[in-house]
This record gives C-alpha cells, sequence and structure tokens, in this order.
C-alpha cells in the first residue's frame, strides 16, 4: 500500500513570508534575506498568492476549502533550516479531501486526497562540492510549497507513477507549479507497506525521501516493494524509517529512523496571525480556474472529432494544447491540424530540444501550411519535410510564397504527369512486365518513382490515375 507526499513549488515570484526572489539558477546564498535567514526579530508577512494558488489546486481536486487558517511550527533540526522550525500547516490544512482521477489497467481510478497544506521550503545541502565541508545553499529557504497528501491507498508502482503525472499535468494546467522535477520544483516522498494478503491492517511503513523523476518513483517503489516483501517472508521485523533512493544503482538505503508527529512539536506560530478565505476570493479563483486536461480531452473529441488517442496526446502538454486551440481557430481541418502537431513538429522538438513555446512558427502561419497540404496544393511530405524548415528559418514568410519560390507547389496538369509517369514505365519495363502479369502491389513503387523525378510536384490522385490507365493498356 503506497501514500504519496508531493511537495510542489508555487509559481509566485516571491517567496511565502518574505520578498526574496525565488528565481531558480541563481548563485547560492543570493536570493536571502534578514527573514529567509531565521535572524532574531523578524517577522514573517505572508504571501496572499501563495493561498491564491493552493486555492486553485484545492478546488480542481474538489477538496473542501476551510476557511480560518493558520499556520504551526514544525521543529526538527537540518543544517539547511536557518530558523530551527519550519512554518507549515497541521491542524488547519487550507484543503481538505479531495481526489486525482488517474488512468489505470482497468480503466479508471479515484485517488483519495487527504489533504492540501501550505509551508515554507528548506535550504539545500550540497555534498560533492568540497570533500571535507558540506555547502549550504539557501536560495530555497522559504520559497512557497503545496504539499499534496494521498490517502494510503495506491496498490502498485503503476499506480502512483499514473498518481504523479497526472497531478503533474493538473498542476501545470492551473499554472500552480511548473512541474520541473530535475529543478526540484516538484518533489515526492513516498510511503510504503507491504502486508499478507487477507490483512486489513497496514504493515509498518516507511518513507523513501525527494524522488525527482517520475522514473525514479516507479524503480525506488518496485525495488522497496520487493524488498519489504522478502523481510516478511523470511520472518524479519520491518523498521518503520526514513529511506534515501541511489537512482545510479537502484536500491534504497537507510537515512534515520522515522520521526512520529510528536517529534515536532507542533504550536501555533505566534508571529502569524490567522487568515481567513473570504467567499470573494473564493468565489474569484474559482471564476479563474481554467480548462483542465480531462475537459479538454472531452472537448477535442466532441468539437473537434478526433480520437481519444490523439486528444490525450495532444493534452499531456498544455503549452502544446495551447498551441492547438489556436491552430483550429485558424483552420478547419482539424484532424490534419493534430497530425501536424503530433507529428513533423513534435519531432522539430524532439531532435531540436525545444519547448512548444519555443517552436518559432505562430498557429496562424501553420495553419496556411496545413491548409495547403490537405487541398491538395503541396504534396504533404514535400510541406513537412521542406517547407516547414524553411519556416521554422524564416517565421515571418507566408507558406504558398515560399512554395512558389522553391518550385514546389503541386501540379494537376494531366500533360506534365502523364510525361512523367512515362519517363518512369520506359525505365521499369521489367516491373511494368510484372505488374501486368499481376504483381498489382507495384503500382506503389511507381508512384515513389514518379513523385521522386517530379520533386513532389505531381499529384499523386492523379498520378495513380495515369498509371493505372497507362498500365492496364495491352
Amino acid at each position: 500500500m503506497i501514500g504519496l507526499e508531493v511537495h510542489a513549488q508555487l509559481m509566485t515570484e516571491s517567496k511565502l513570508f518574505s520578498g526574496d526572489s525565488t528565481r531558480f539558477g541563481a548563485p547560492p546564498n543570493t536570493q536571502v534575506s534578514p527573514i529567509s535567514l531565521g535572524h532574531p526579530g523578524t517577522l514573517p508577512v505572508l504571501n496572499k498568492k501563495a493561498i491564491e494558488l493552493a486555492l486553485k489546486a484545492g478546488l480542481s481536486c474538489g477538496s473542501q476549502i476551510e476557511r480560518r487558517n493558520y499556520f504551526a511550527r514544525k521543529n526538527y533540526f537540518y543544517p539547511d533550516l536557518p530558523k530551527g522550525y519550519q512554518i507549515s500547516q497541521h491542524t488547519a490544512p487550507i484543503c481538505r479531501g479531495g481526489s486525482v482521477r488517474i488512468r489505470i489497467a482497468e480503466g479508471y481510478k479515484e485517488v483519495p486526497l487527504n489533504r492540501i497544506h501550505l509551508e515554507e521550503d528548506a535550504g539545500k545541502s550540497l555534498h560533492d562540492l568540497d570533500p571535507d565541508y558540506t555547502g549550504i545553499d539557501l536560495n530555497r529557504a522559504g520559497v512557497p510549497l503545496i504539499e499534496i497528501v494521498t490517502e494510503p491507498c495506491l496498490e502498485s508502482a503503476d499506480e502512483a507513477y499514473s498518481f504523479l503525472a497526472e497531478l503533474r499535468k493538473i498542476l501545470r494546467y492551473l499554472e500552480v507549479c511548473d512541474g520541473n522535477m530535475e529543478e526540484g520544483s516538484l518533489r515526492c516522498d513516498a510511503n510504503i507497506s507491504v502486508r499478507r494478503r487477507g490483512e486489513t491492517r497496514l504493515g509498518t511503513k516507511v518513507e523513501i525521501k525527494n524522488l525527482n523523476s517520475l522514473r525514479h518513483l516507479k524503480q525506488a517503489l518496485l525495488y522497496e516493494g520487493s524488498r519489504l516483501t522478502q523481510l516478511l517472508e523470511q520472518g524479519e521485523p520491518v523498521v518503520q524509517q526514513t529511506r534515501g533512493f541511489d537512482a545510479s544503482r537502484g536500491i534504497s538505503f537507510a537515512m534515520r529512523n522515522k520521526e512520529e508527529e510528536d517529534d515536532y512539536r507542533y504550536f501555533a506560530d505566534p508571529d502569524i496571525p490567522p487568515f481567513i478565505i473570504s467567499d470573494g476570493l473564493l468565489e474569484r479563483v474559482r471564476a479563474e480556474l481554467p480548462e483542465l486536461p480531462e475537459e479538454r480531452v472531452a472537448r477535442y473529441t466532441r468539437e473537434f472529432s478526433l480520437p481519444e488517442y490523439d486528444a490525450r496526446l495532444l493534452c499531456s502538454d498544455k503549452d502544446g494544447s495551447d498551441y492547438f486551440d489556436r491552430l483550429c481557430a485558424a483552420t478547419s481541418h482539424y484532424k490534419a491540424a493534430a497530425n501536424w502537431l503530433l507529428g513533423p513538429v513534435r519531432s522539430w522538438l524532439h531532435e531540436s530540444g525545444k519547448t512548444m513555446l519555443e517552436f518559432p512558427v505562430s498557429p496562424e502561419v501553420l495553419a496556411k501550411l496545413v491548409d495547403l497540404a490537405d487541398q491538395g496544393i503541396l504534396n504533404f511530405s514535400v510541406a513537412s519535410g521542406r517547407i516547414l524548415p524553411e519556416l521554422i528559418r524564416q517565421p515571418q514568410a507566408e507558406p504558398f510564397e515560399l512554395a512558389g519560390s522553391m518550385n514546389l507547389v503541386q501540379t494537376s496538369d494531366t500533360q506534365d504527369i502523364s510525361s512523367w509517369v512515362d519517363q518512369v514505365l520506359a525505365k521499369m519495363p521489367e516491373k511494368v512486365a510484372e505488374y501486368r502479369k499481376g504483381k498489382k502491389g507495384l503500382i506503389g513503387l511507381f508512384v515513389g518513382e514518379v513523385k521522386r523525378i517530379s520533386r513532389g510536384k505531381a499529384d499523386p490522385g492523379l498520378t495513380n490515375q495515369l498509371l493505372r490507365e497507362k498500365l492496364d493498356q495491352p
């Protein structure tokens, strides 16, 4: 049985209780202040934007919103936690309950949430910069997080993977968290326990800390599930502990025995007054909620008649899906537009290492190219293989003018195509004889050869027609 604790960094420009920047990649300890360093006499001031983003997450998951909130001090020592305590929420999380719907092999599963609460992040310890010392970077100290806690209801590493992937997608659509696990803005702790079949009481759990990729989450759970099962089968005790995961070796390792809640000595933070969620704030945030991935998939299948498979691929990335919406506002060839995004455009992004936001061709210009190919004015392979790369280099160019200047506009001139067909048949007399003896599948070879010598300009439909007429002559 698996329960996840997902820490998502909120997309605010400043920290949860100070004006320090949250920008990633700054030199160590340059985004700090007396407040984030925990100097005596400093007073925290709550970031209102963080509250709004937490509400967005909770409303989208169907959580119950706690109207009267307060922060607590969670006391424990880490070298990268300057105050010696973390400001978090304890008995009054901003969001209670809710669920996230995931796809599993058998269909769908509702994963119930225990809570979503606000807290500040700690700093970062760096162990590989000096052989004798640990480096401390406090830029991240005080960065606003929400922690999304599931119930212990996930029953496999695959289900945990699906949950985290779906949650990450939702948070990106909401613009609550950028979901960049490589930069640490989305991290996951996994609690896992094993029990014998038929037992109802949960087994002793272990917690695997700071998993920073979907792949590592799955690998860690598979390893730990196997380790715990082996302990039980050998009659050995399971110790409740916190473990790390060594991705290079694919194994977990003990870090410390797990703290109990009493060890944290929670109490209400005396420096931060309670905050109240008003009706007005709640309704404004609710009105600003965007269309979520599952809603968008349903719209694509309903309005654009796309197969569900295509719709899900398009909606897997918010930026790509936003681009597709603009593309469909400029063309009525919706299936062709989807094919372009999932085919040539995605290939270019993969090969260039770019994101959809960095794709230089506007949806309005790409729509013109989609229309030219779908109307038969341009051959698709020519449009995608030669015109699109040129548009990427010249994003302001007009696709039809570009095709004309490159002499790539497809022709339906019967005389020209007939001449190309004659050349191909004259060059391949043995294949012509084989075709006439019944090997009809060779028609594709002839079409391809006409396409080659015409440099993609020959209309494929007319090419097919003329080839069959000439080949079927006695």
